[in-house]
């Protein structure tokens, strides 16, 4: 009897040593996944701080912070942020109307407008950069479809992405075409999700419909604009699929975003330092940006379960 006592309370011994361990094996996991992100990162934060080409490798050295400095004092530079804020302030602005716009007009749940959100979605599941590859055929000059097109209603020579006075207007229209699906689907579940009485409570009243839309639709949809504008302002100031299969950041200087700047450093002018600080610079930007939506909309979550 002591025997099985005693065996009874090493195995509940081991149990109870089991169940403590049980949380820290389970975040092993993304334990190990936020190692490896932290040492390419901080890698990088190291590579900035130097005077590295690896076409010079024996000139090799700490500048401290040098390199920062140069970028911030040069005007390529400043271009580079203007650029990249424009492409990302004008994607995500018409993809934010004409994902809201689509949803709404697919609101109901019909067959044909299932099937219609389902066909949207097409553009999506094309890779970015043969998305762009596709654009870049039918917006040639000298053999494009658009380029038809356009010649007919009088552009004979309109120059798409090899104009400095077009070029934006290309890039931010192919990845309209691409990412527009993103928004919209998660804009549409937004809508389909909403509670059903303040809509049938106002159609009793007769309220107009544009009065509905922007005091109750609108209010009750924001936290789904905001997760949708998050997600695509994040990945729209990070651009290079796109931008690159399209102009490799040209005519000139003219797309030279945060991402095709510091990939044009480290493989053509092997510039490993300059190229390391351009991507913390963006990603610093990129923290900030995504710190004050998020503020944003758990402000939003506080003052909906406040008046709840």
């Amino acid at each position: 009897m002591a025997a099985t006592a005693e065996l009874n309370s090493l195995a509940r011994r081991r149990f109870r040593i089991g169940t403590r361990a049980l949380p820290y094996l389970l975040s092993l996991p993304a334990l190990l996944v936020c190692i490896g992100i932290l040492i390419p990162f901080f890698t990088a934060v190291y590579y900035s701080l130097q005077r590295y080409r690896l076409s010079q490798p024996w000139a090799r050295e700490m500048n401290w912070g040098q390199t920062y400095w140069q970028l911030l004092t040069d005007p390529s530079f400043w271009n580079t942020l203007q650029v990249s804020l424009a492409y990302t302030i004008l994607t995500v602005g018409f993809q934010l109307l004409l994902g809201l716009g689509i949803a709404l007009l697919l609101q109901k749940r019909t067959r044909l407008n299932n099937f219609v959100s389902i066909m949207l979605l097409l553009p999506l599941m094309t890779a970015p950069a043969l998305a762009a590859l596709m654009w870049k055929l039918m917006t040639n000059p000298n053999f494009g479809i658009l380029s038809y097109f356009v010649s007919l209603v009088g552009f004979d020579d309109f120059r798409w992405a090899s104009s400095p006075e077009t070029a934006l207007f290309t890039v931010v229209l192919v990845d309209t075409w691409v990412y527009t699906p993103f928004i919209m689907i998660l804009l549409l579940a937004g809508l389909r999700s909403l509670p059903r009485q303040p809509f049938e409570a106002a159609a009793l009243d007769g309220v107009p419909r544009s009065f509905v839309f922007f005091r109750i639709t609108l209010p009750m949809l924001t936290p789904y604009i905001l997760t949708a504008a998050l997600f695509r302002v994040l990945e729209s100031i990070q651009q290079f699929d796109i931008i690159y299969a399209m102009t490799q950041g040209g005519p000139g200087n003219t797309l030279m975003v945060f991402q095709v700047e510091a990939y044009l450093n480290f493989f053509q002018s092997t510039n490993v330092g300059r190229s390391a600080a351009l991507l913390l610079i963006l990603w610093a930007i990129t923290f900030a940006i995504s710190n004050v939506f998020i503020k944003n909309w758990l402000r939003l979550r506080e003052r909906t379960h406040g008046q709840a």
